[in-house]
């Protein structure tokens, strides 16, 4: 873990505005060089936690499909700090990862865990940004990125089709420090992928994972007062997710904890934020609303260590006819 914190306002990816790749890439670097003298210090143990779940669906149904998704901010000092035993400690059916940082050809051999297909898309740019697919289950399809070159040379969506919804697992772009993306992401970004997600979602419903970028209302920060202008945070940032929600998609958690505070999924490295529980709740699963009355629960592991994120758990029953 780089001793070089990163300010509140970057949330999860550097926010250089004259070359935020070039940043992201020194800064990864760096973390990775620095990294072997931090594993001591952040290493996970998740042998004591919990990662059992008896929740159900409105009907009584109990889940028959977990899917997990974590922003692992840099997968090689992650799987330095032992990150993968959380894969298996949760044993999801799925798991997404966000903020790979690293070319496939420099995926760890420790990624490449037993009974999982694999599947990453890496930036043109190495050390920034990338996602991962890791499924139990073949897919019945894999595609990457969203089709619209300006926006898949970062590597910050794989959709994978099964046979009763799409999974699109995605890293969101940050408006950077001073808003510089700001524009980008509400105006561009935004408008071109919740097509891309509209359009799947007349096929079959979908569930949408993964670092947003945004958190969407007071209560999914600590400290929402002085960050209204900070990224993720943005009045622009914050309508622009609710219209796509109100479109006739749901974010699981807080569909299940409306009123549940003091939870969040990141938190800057910098004036010991994690243990002050100073946060932010920039990760998510958004589904289809027809798929709600297959959801049983939607976790956030909070004790989980390894990056600035922690992973989140999803848990469904797809035997629902309203699934198919």
């Amino acid at each position: 873990m780089p001793k070089r914190q990163k300010k509140l306002a970057d949330t999860s990816e550097a926010g250089d505005a004259t070359s935020p790749a070039k940043k992201a890439k020194a800064e990864n670097e760096a973390g990775d060089k620095k990294s072997s003298k931090k594993v001591q210090k952040k290493i996970p143990d998740v042998t004591e936690l919990d990662f059992s779940c008896e929740s159900k669906t409105p009907e009584g149904k109990p889940w028959n499909l977990k899917i997990a998704s974590w922003n692992v901010n840099g997968i090689r000092a992650w799987v330095e700090k032992n990150g993968q035993s959380y894969i298996t400690a949760e044993d999801p059916d799925v798991i997404c990862l966000q903020e790979t940082k690293c070319s496939e050809e420099k995926i760890p051999d420790d990624c490449k865990i037993d009974g999982y297909h694999s599947y990453w898309s890496s930036a043109k740019q190495e050390g920034y940004a990338g996602t991962g697919l890791l499924s139990k289950i073949k897919p019945i399809n894999v595609t990457f990125g969203i089709g619209i070159d300006k926006h898949d040379e970062e590597g910050r969506v794989i959709t994978a089709e099964y046979e009763k919804f799409y999974l699109i697992g995605s890293y969101i772009p940050n408006s950077g420090k001073g808003l510089v993306r700001l524009d980008y992401r509400t105006k561009e970004w935004d408008k071109d992928f919740f097509a891309y997600l509209k359009e799947l979602d007349k096929k079959k419903p979908i569930i949408w994972c993964g670092d947003l970028n945004v958190a969407h209302q007071e209560i999914d920060l600590k400290n929402p007062k002085t960050n209204k202008k900070t990224a993720g945070f943005t009045p622009q940032e914050r309508e622009s997710f609710g219209n796509f929600l109100d479109d006739g998609f749901v974010d699981s958690f807080r569909h299940l904890y409306p009123d549940k505070t003091d939870i969040y999924s990141f938190w800057t490295y910098m004036m010991n934020a994690r243990a002050k529980n100073t946060g932010w709740r920039l990760d998510y699963f958004v589904l289809s609303k027809r798929l709600v009355p297959n959801l049983c629960d939607q976790i956030i592991r909070t004790d989980v260590y390894g990056s600035d994120h922690c992973p989140l758990a999803l848990f469904m029953n797809l035997d629902n006819e309203a699934a198919a």
